[in-house]
């Protein structure tokens, strides 16, 4: 994973990426419990107090366990049976605060455009929030249907940035 100086540098450095509609109303969160064996922690994207999106260490082994039992009942490699696994895991939400960090570190390294397209549904939500999508950009994607094929708790991001720009999720472009 790319090396990042703090939590509160990069957290700064996606909230001033914010569209300046949601910059006061949303809000992502990371912290690491120390105490817990590899200092796995929680993230969470909040949006007016509420968490819309939550990743959490316990997912982390969820995610083994279903990768070794995996592994072991079909006897494929440890990076097969996580590749087989990960569209579930996206279609679901389920994703450590490992796996935000590194989204988030992604996006950072992206062109708006194409973290827009990638697959990883964090990746997706971060460059629908950002402020280098204007509404022309969110009117073409409405009208392609960019988003409707992507899980629920990734559209309802979709939908808010389209209702704070005064664009209706399914109305005329």
């Amino acid at each position: 994973m790319e090396h990042y100086r703090s939590w509160s540098d990069l957290n700064r450095r996606l909230r001033d990426g914010l569209c300046p509609e949601l910059r006061d109303r949303v809000a992502f969160f990371l912290t690491r419990y120390h105490a817990v064996h590899n200092a796995y922690g929680r993230a969470a994207i909040r949006v007016d107090g509420r968490e819309l999106a939550a990743f959490s260490w316990t997912e982390t082994y969820r995610q083994d366990r279903e990768l070794s039992d995996l592994y072991q009942a079909e006897d494929v490699s440890w990076e097969e049976a996580e590749e087989r696994l990960r569209p579930q895991w996206n279609e679901r939400g389920v994703y450590s605060e490992t796996d935000f960090l590194r989204a988030a570190l992604e996006f950072r390294s992206l062109s708006i455009q194409d973290a827009l397209r990638s697959e990883n549904g964090v990746v997706r939500i971060l460059a629908i929030l950002d402020r280098r999508v204007g509404k022309r950009t969110l009117a073409r994607l409405r009208a392609e249907g960019a988003y409707d094929a992507c899980p629920e708790w990734v559209r309802q991001f979709y939908r808010l940035r389209l209702s704070c720009c005064g664009l209706a999720a399914d109305g005329p472009a």
